[in-house]
């Protein structure tokens, strides 16, 4: 364990989250020079810690937390030299690198004299030597989360942060604006949730359903925070306007004479890193710290193309021709998908593949499955997943909002070039269709990615919990409309079934009457000599009855 230095404005009892970031270790493994005098301000993950230790000379931290000082003393020893205490209370020899990746909010202490963001970087200017390496991270104001934020700004921060809240006029709030109050001339990096890093000029050009958007856009499938609606269409429309880099959660500048790659960004157990071309992207990917996925898919790098198509994801193209209506291009882009899949480890996703017009190629998931997969399971997997995005997320088609579920993946599976299976008769009123056991496969394929993915449980946007309550409204009122029908229909019922009833009590009463009424008739002298009558009438021969008669009375 080494000794901790404390130099004024240090805090205890305290301490300052801080969460992995592999693909930041990447940047930092590019932009920084080896065995350098280096500087590392505010609190950082261990991992990060780790990543400058490994090509740096003389590391030091600066930390305002004194319980956070001693655990790094304690886990790192006299490798890393440590300081408890406040930006304003060092004063130290200049260094040839700087890293505040975590911003400048977090440097100052509750003793520490209220400085403004323009004067914290002149504090830290003053600790670099005059060619000195420097990353400099800044959170967005103007970030989408930001303003999609549900929470009002008063809630936005706890206690637990202790960060700057006032409104700081110095604090930039664009690239430009950044660029411009920095010391240095710097590379600015759009940072989407401390997962992908994207070139600002990069981010700027690019549009929707390009890898830079789509990166984004997975980035931020997983917001922290309670948004007050989907943060994909606000990418999505930023990315049309060339406002991708003006609506990240923050900035990071970097001033290195090294060369950086476009994009960095973390995938499962992997660091992906990709450079623009003139007809796509060079890619790698490196390994990188982290526990591997539980589920039955797993991360192959070696499935990632090294080299992608600047084209755009098929699942835009689809949602595009859904939302115009466009049934006969839907169907035919459908068509060319069944040509184009074969059976393949790969797990098929739409939103990463891409189609540049003519043909369609793998993006960079690298998910795949144990062993091969059939042609049909991989294509109902991509249908079951594209029709959970397109109706999950309130999107438009031309499909009737009762063809929902199977019948509408089978529809796509058969536009895809799939034989439907034949229709089997129901057993019983619980069997399932020939449809859902077409798509079962499919949906353990897509569930198990998204779980994989970690966007099957997410914070539901206020707009979408708005929409379902409406949905469910709207539901509510029409099973109130078939609760009044069938009420009155019962009642009808009802009244008909009574007065049937008091029609076979008044039958029955007559019927009792009537029988009473025969029983006596039946019991009088009257009705004996009737049926006397009555047989004798029947009889054909009198003479004979006459003599029969007439031996018996004289036996008698």
């Amino acid at each position: 364990m080494s000794e901790v230095q404390v130099v004024r404005g240090e805090m205890q009892p305290w301490t300052d989250r801080t969460t992995p970031r592999p693909a930041l270790a990447a940047l930092l493994t590019d932009a920084v020079p080896a065995n350098r005098r280096t500087l590392i301000l505010g609190p950082h993950a261990p991992q990060l810690i780790e990543s400058v230790l490994a090509h740096s000379a003389d590391v030091t931290i600066l930390v305002r937390s004194v319980a956070d000082a001693q655990q790094l003393g304690e886990d790192f020893g006299p490798c890393l030299q440590v300081i408890a205490g406040a930006l304003d209370g060092l004063q130290t020899p200049p260094y040839d690198v700087i890293i505040a990746s975590d911003g400048l909010d977090r440097v100052l202490g509750y003793d520490s004299v209220d400085l403004s963001w323009s004067e914290r970087l002149a504090a830290v200017a003053a600790l670099a030597a005059p060619d000195a390496v420097a990353v400099l991270g800044l959170e967005n104001e103007f970030s989408l989360l930001n303003m999609l934020d549900s929470r009002p700004a008063a809630e936005r921060h706890g206690d637990d942060e202790w960060r700057p809240l006032h409104d700081d006029p110095t604090r930039p709030v664009s690239v430009d604006q950044l660029r411009t109050a920095l010391p240095w001339p710097a590379e600015v990096y759009a940072d989407f949730a401390s997962r992908t890093y994207v070139r600002a000029d990069v981010a700027a050009n690019a549009r929707s359903g390009e890898l830079p958007t789509r990166l984004a856009v997975a980035a931020l499938e997983q917001p922290a925070v309670p948004l007050l609606s989907p943060a994909h269409e606000g990418l999505d429309t930023a990315a049309r306007a060339g406002l991708l880099a003006s609506v990240p959660t923050g900035w990071l500048a970097v001033v290195s004479p090294h060369t950086t790659q476009d994009i960095y960004t973390e995938t499962a157990t992997t660091v992906l890193t990709a450079n623009q071309t003139l007809t796509g992207w060079d890619t790698t990917t490196t390994p990188a710290q982290g526990a591997p996925a539980d589920g039955s898919l797993a991360f192959d790098p070696a499935v990632v193309p090294s080299t992608i198509s600047s084209g755009v994801s098929v699942e835009s193209v689809l949602f595009r021709l859904a939302c115009a209506e466009d049934v006969p291009g839907f169907r035919k882009l459908a068509a060319d998908l069944g040509d184009w899949v074969s059976e393949s480890r790969v797990v098929l996703r739409w939103d990463d593949v891409v189609y540049d017009g003519e043909s369609f190629s793998h993006g960079v998931s690298g998910w795949v499955a144990p062993e091969v997969v059939e042609k049909d399971d991989l294509l109902a997997a991509a249908w079951v997943r594209f029709h959970e995005r397109l109706v999950g997320q309130q999107r438009r088609h031309p499909w009737p909002p009762w063809m929902v579920g199977d019948d509408l993946v089978s529809a796509w599976l058969g536009m895809s070039g799939v034989e439907a299976p034949e229709q089997v008769p129901a057993t019983s009123p619980d069997s399932a269709p020939a449809t859902s056991e077409q798509v079962a496969r499919g949906k353990e394929i897509a569930a198990a990615l998204d779980d994989v993915l970690g966007t099957r449980a997410g914070t539901v946007d206020v707009r979408t919990a708005l929409a379902e309550a409406e949905a469910a409204k709207h539901e509510l009122f029409e099973l109130k409309g078939h609760v009044y029908g069938l009420e009155r229909t019962l009642g009808f019922r009802n009244k008909a079934m009574k007065t049937r009833e008091n029609r076979i009590r008044e039958l029955r009463g007559q019927l009792q009457k009537l029988t009473v009424a025969h029983e006596r008739i039946r019991g009088s002298r009257t009705y004996a000599v009737s049926r006397v009558i009555f047989h004798a009438a029947q009889v054909r021969k009198p003479k004979v009855v006459a003599r029969k008669i007439g031996r018996r009375i004289r036996k008698r």
